[in-house]
């Protein structure tokens, strides 16, 4: 969506009709995608306040689309651990990013989720 803006559903419908990716996934990774979307402008803020000498704007769009990606996983769905996307979010840097994605990408995650592990203590009041 960020070569050719659109309306998300119709986006991912079109996409799904293009490459016909499983159906057991597709619920999941729709809601993901809107989710995402949806959520972009508070998945960029906290992008910005993590990565040093870094604009959100000039990450290559693999990298910050795979960092929404996580850092929506680890927000909403509670159903999937944190670590566990944050390590899928490393293996799709190293897979379809540079040579420096995975550690970026890392990098970026590891401080967000360590800032929200320190707010979540706060607030319980630890």
């Amino acid at each position: 969506m960020e070569y050719n803006p659109g309306d998300p559903g119709e986006c991912f419908d079109r996409v799904c009709e293009s490459f016909d990716p499983a159906k057991d996934i597709r619920a999941y990774s729709r809601e993901v995608v809107l989710g995402v979307w949806e959520k972009r402008a508070d998945l960029d803020r906290l992008m910005r306040r993590s990565s040093k000498n870094w604009r959100v704007e000039r990450m290559s769009r693999v990298d910050r689309n795979i960092l929404r990606l996580a850092i929506y996983e680890v927000l909403y769905r509670k159903d999937v651990p944190p670590k566990v996307s944050i390590d899928e979010a490393v293996e799709l840097g190293k897979r379809y990013g540079t040579e420096e994605s995975s550690a970026f990408i890392n990098g970026i995650l590891d401080h967000i989720y360590n800032e929200l592990k320190v707010e979540e203590a706060d607030q319980q009041g630890g």
